[in-house]
């Protein structure tokens, strides 16, 4: 894909950012991330079907001394790759970019049946858990129709309890002169999902404490309190298997947790691979 509103650009293709590089061996990826402590490794900023291969290695060597993966991803992807792909992946955040097939051709030079495609595959012939998020460019993809269309094919496809995050757009790359998105239209995102069924819709990139919360859809009650990476409450049981329920009324609540929440906060923190130190 060759988004015009990429958030990530200066990193993602800027070629000054080549001269930062640092060579990583799949192991040396994953006992780096043994020594800090970290419990996953994610694959992000490009997309890893471009490096599909090499993501693959790490993968396998992540998985060999128990660190798990995730895939940040477009989800645009042929269905032979695809499988070999998520079948070493543990979990993957899919960007749903916009739900007509115009959007994707005009700023992404894609598609669109190809994403959904990768949802519905994802959902129905693997144990991968994934997240969907949603960047909502005003004046492109921020109608209250194609809210509607997407969360009712999210429903109708993936079931009630695969996340949506609605994400704020900054002006960036080439789409400058594009507005950032206001807080108002992210949570009527958020309210159309709710309100056609979704059980966990999020607000993103934003400071919205209940948006960005997660609530039991049967009794109401908070789970999990969030205002950007900062947790609160946490008000689920954890069972067996990383699996949890509502603390006030044992209704079964998707998602793979830990028994206590982690605190790390909004940071950076330095690894040295290769005897250098990168980000």
């Amino acid at each position: 894909m060759t988004c015009n509103f990429c958030q990530n650009w200066d990193i993602s293709k800027a070629r000054a950012f080549d001269k930062l590089q640092d060579k990583a061996s799949p192991e040396a990826i994953a006992r780096a991330a043994q020594e800090n402590g970290c419990r996953s490794v994610a694959f992000t900023y490009n997309d890893p079907v471009i490096f599909l291969e090499y993501a693959v290695d790490v993968a396998q060597a992540c998985h060999e001394i128990g660190i798990k993966t995730v895939a940040v991803t477009a989800g645009y992807i042929n269905s032979d790759a695809r499988k070999e792909f998520y079948q070493h992946m543990d979990a993957a955040n899919i960007d749903l970019k916009a739900f007509t097939d115009t959007f994707y051709k005009q700023l992404c030079t894609a598609g669109l049946d190809p994403v959904l495609e990768t949802l519905k595959y994802l959902k129905h012939e693997t144990d991968v858990w994934f997240e969907i998020t949603n960047l909502v460019i005003p004046g492109h993809n921020d109608d209250e129709k194609e809210f509607e269309a997407m969360t009712e094919w999210v429903m109708e496809n993936l079931g009630p309890d695969v996340p949506m995050h609605f994400s704020a757009f900054h002006p960036d790359y080439r789409m400058l002169d594009t507005p950032a998105t206001a807080a108002k239209t992210l949570v009527k995102a958020r309210q159309i999902a709710l309100k056609n069924g979704i059980h966990y819709a999020y607000t993103g990139n934003i400071h919205d404490y209940e948006g960005g919360s997660t609530y039991c859809h049967q009794c109401g009650e908070i789970l999990v309190g969030r205002d950007w990476y900062q947790l609160s409450t946490w008000q689920v049981n954890v069972g067996g298997n990383y699996t949890g329920n509502c603390h006030s009324c044992g209704t079964p609540v998707a998602g793979v947790f830990e028994e206590e929440p982690g605190q790390w906060g909004r940071k950076r923190q330095p690894v040295r691979l290769s005897g250098r130190r990168s980000a």
